[in-house]
């Protein structure tokens, strides 16, 4: 996304020279510099990230209720090659590792009912949903086959949000606490908060930059993330504004 960007500025600076405007040819080309180096060097995505993730960075002591739901957002799943095997994706094991430790403490500091909702689909068409992949490592870190619910329809996280909302208001949980990636955390709050969903945000990971004089490309990759949850936050303004947006329930609405 930040490449096209920056190849777009380059296309209008090439036709504002070819036009004889060599004054703003000469501000394109300038300001494409400077968004390769503000970005690739660091301090953009630096900037992106903070504004997405500072609020999450202290991560809170959940006080247990009498029925606790830990809803799990999925993050993509990948099929080995050889063996054909899905499994979690890169970006998937802080998410589960953290969901598993949140159960455990659960179980161990209470003799409340404590489940786990995994909620994702099977996005990628690799086979298998991402909460039948998930559900199956969370039993190997500890968690019950019992208290784990699955959600395996959604394809995003809009779908995360409307489809678990459904769950949620069958259990009927004191407690409700979500566990995603820090700088996706925003995003889905907003989400579940329209379909009444209030939870408790747990980040599992916390993503960084790397400052340096070289630009890398690893730094134009976290700022790509970074702006699909922008945009996806100004898609959710702009479909509200428009009523496009499916209709928001609140607990206890029909």
């Amino acid at each position: 996304m930040t490449l096209i960007v920056l190849v777009i500025l380059i296309v209008f600076a090439i036709g504002c020279a070819a036009l004889a405007w060599r004054r703003t040819s000469v501000m394109l080309y300038a300001l494409t510099a400077v968004l390769f180096l503000a970005i690739g060097c660091g301090p953009v995505p630096a900037w992106l990230l903070g504004q997405l993730q500072d609020t999450y960075d202290i991560k809170p002591r959940p006080v247990w209720g009498k029925r606790n739901a830990l809803v799990l957002l999925g993050a993509g799943t990948t099929k080995v090659p050889r063996t054909g095997a899905v499994e979690p994706g890169m970006f998937a094991y802080a998410r589960i590792a953290e969901a598993a430790a949140l159960y455990n403490d659960c179980r161990r500091k209470t003799v409340a009912d404590c489940k786990i909702i995994v909620s994702g689909g099977d996005a990628l068409h690799l086979g298998s949903p991402e909460a039948i992949v998930y559900q199956r490592l969370l039993v190997r870190l500890g968690v019950s086959a019992a208290d784990v619910m699955l959600e395996p329809g959604s394809m995003n996280t809009w779908q995360n949000a409307q489809f678990t909302s459904a769950l949620l208001q069958r259990y009927a949980p004191d407690r409700v606490l979500l566990v995603s990636s820090g700088l996706h955390l925003q995003r889905s709050l907003l989400y579940f908060g329209h379909f009444g969903v209030h939870a408790m945000p747990v980040r599992a990971d916390y993503l960084r930059p790397v400052l340096t004089l070289i630009p890398l490309s690893y730094n134009f990759a976290v700022t790509d993330f970074a702006l699909h949850e922008y945009l996806g936050i100004a898609r959710y303004t702009l479909y509200n504004a428009f009523g496009w947006n499916a209709v928001s329930k609140q607990p206890g609405e029909a």
